[in-house]
């Protein structure tokens, strides 16, 4: 996925679910594996960190 989209979905995750957005791409990434999609357990995890980062912006 680009980042452009990563970005689109780590904003719209921290929009709706707030500070339990990380923790929901975290989960999400995790049932991405261990159904064996590992592209979207990665994806799922540059969302993560989209959405720390994001969080990292808000607190300042």
């Amino acid at each position: 996925m680009e980042i452009g989209k990563v970005t689109e979905y780590a904003r719209a995750l921290f929009e709706a679910h707030g500070d339990k957005a990380e923790a929901e791409a975290a989960r999400k990434a995790t049932d991405c594996a261990e159904a064996g999609d590992t592209q979207g357990a990665e994806t799922w995890r540059a969302v993560q960190r989209a959405i720390g980062e994001i969080r990292g912006a808000h607190e300042s």
